[in-house]
């Protein structure tokens, strides 16, 4: 499952705002909790900022990164076409990176946590409503495992 997982990004048609819509990002975090329920990927971090995405799933067995983002835009744009018929949501393409190591992994899910706090979205990370850096949103395990180690040692990912 190690070399599945992927941190994304896709970003909303020509970088409009839409997700300073409370209604849009809570239907959207609605879209991809259906999905991770159905279990079409694990969601191990996201965070939804006003004109972009950032996640990192691992898709499920049998399934390409590709279709998991399918879903996920696709099962959103269906929803929000039910009763906003004409509103253009996403741009075509999505870029992803896949998860080396466990580092890797630590450094893109510091990335995501931070975006709103380097953005001037919140004061905290944790503050940010629509972020896995917010309390009480339920994840997926890391398929890194790690031990905490001093500063400047290696981390070492064990399969599992």
């Amino acid at each position: 499952m190690q070399d599945r997982t992927f941190f994304v990004t896709t970003v909303t048609w020509q970088r409009r705002c839409i997700f300073q819509s409370e209604a849009l990002a809570t239907e959207l975090l609605s879209t991809i909790y259906d999905y991770r329920a159905a279990r079409r990927f694990a969601l191990h971090e996201f965070v939804i900022m006003p004109d972009h995405v950032h996640l990192m799933l691992t898709p499920a067995a049998g399934l390409t990164l590709e279709r998991a983002m399918q879903f996920i835009k696709g099962g959103f744009s269906h929803r929000v076409g039910k009763t906003r018929p004409n509103l253009m949501l996403w741009e075509k393409s999505f870029t992803n990176h896949r998860i080396r190591d466990a580092e890797d992994y630590k450094r893109h899910r510091e990335y995501i946590h931070q975006n709103p706090v380097r953005k001037h979205l919140a004061h905290v990370a944790s503050e940010f409503p629509h972020s896995s850096a917010n309390p009480g949103f339920e994840l997926d395990p890391s398929p890194f495992r790690w031990k905490d180690a001093p500063s400047g040692a290696v981390l070492v990912a064990h399969s599992g």
